[in-house]
């Protein structure tokens, strides 16, 4: 269970870095869209697992690794923004959120059952 303190930490973390990817991360990614769906802290606000979620490419992975090689360009970005809500940095990680591409698949899952359905329901 996160405490208060990590989650308003996460919470700094989270819209604090998607401006810094806003501003200085297409340098970075090219014309990819990639925004911060969440951000968890460890307890000891020594670690951040940043979740993000990518458009606008095929390969998502490639993306989030060249960020993550850009790691400390983008960290030093995010403490010159959050430097005062926080006593130290925390180290960063970085995820690929692939929730709305299940949520797609799903959905297109859920469709062809109902195609199917209407097409059985025509035969008889």
């Amino acid at each position: 269970m996160e405490s208060i303190r990590q989650k308003q930490t996460a919470e700094i973390i989270r819209r604090h870095f998607g401006t810094v990817l806003l501003n200085n991360g297409s340098y970075i990614y090219g014309n990819a869209f990639v925004t911060v769906t969440k951000v968890y802290v460890t307890p000891d606000i020594s670690m951040a697992k940043i979740y993000l979620s990518v458009y606008n490419q095929e390969d998502k992975q490639a993306v989030i690794d060249k960020i993550s090689e850009n790691v400390y360009q983008l960290k030093k970005h995010l403490a010159a923004r959050i430097r005062k809500h926080v006593r130290r940095i925390p180290e960063i990680a970085f995820f690929n959120d692939d929730t709305l591409d299940e949520m797609y698949r799903i959905k297109s899952l859920f469709k062809d059952l109902e195609s199917d359905k209407t097409k059985d329901s025509e035969e008889e």
